[in-house]
């Protein structure tokens, strides 16, 4: 269960009309968090957005599913089940649950060190073109709030 913190975080960027991404941000910041304060761990930095944006789609916010090419047909059905699972009010299954966090307990927590973080933006940007990362850049020099 996500922060009450990290969702009005998130409901204040939605409010401000910024993109599900933005919003996912806070979920992914939270568990961040809780991998280096020791909550659990993780595999990768991969793993630990993995479940932020999991998280963050089953609290409501409308990221959609990556696109074909993008990621594993597991990862996208998954993305799938969490967005549907937002729209019902189910609770959640103990054993499942608990069984999920005893194996997180086991990961590394050096997943969340800056260093790794680092290497896994990297590695992001390098999968992107010169022309899409030129212009997000310019997108954000465009929106940027004035202080």
């Amino acid at each position: 269960m996500p922060e009450k913190e990290t969702l009005q975080r998130a409901r204040r960027d939605a409010a401000e009309g910024k993109s599900p991404s933005t919003q996912a941000g806070e979920f992914v910041r939270e568990e961040i968090h809780h991998v280096r304060e020791g909550k659990h761990g993780a595999r990768s930095p991969k793993q630990a957005i993995a479940i932020g944006l999991s998280k963050a789609r089953r609290a409501g916010v409308r990221l959609p599913p990556p696109g074909r090419g993008k990621a594993s047909s597991a990862t996208r059905g998954k993305a799938k089940r969490d967005l549907s699972r937002s729209r019902k009010s189910r609770g959640s299954s103990t054993r499942r649950s608990r069984g999920v966090r005893r194996a997180l307990k086991r990961e590394p927590r050096s997943s969340g060190s800056r260093r790794a973080l680092s290497r896994q933006a990297r590695s992001a940007a390098r999968r992107r073109s010169a022309s899409s990362r030129s212009q997000a850049a310019r997108k954000a020099a465009r929106t940027r709030r004035s202080r």
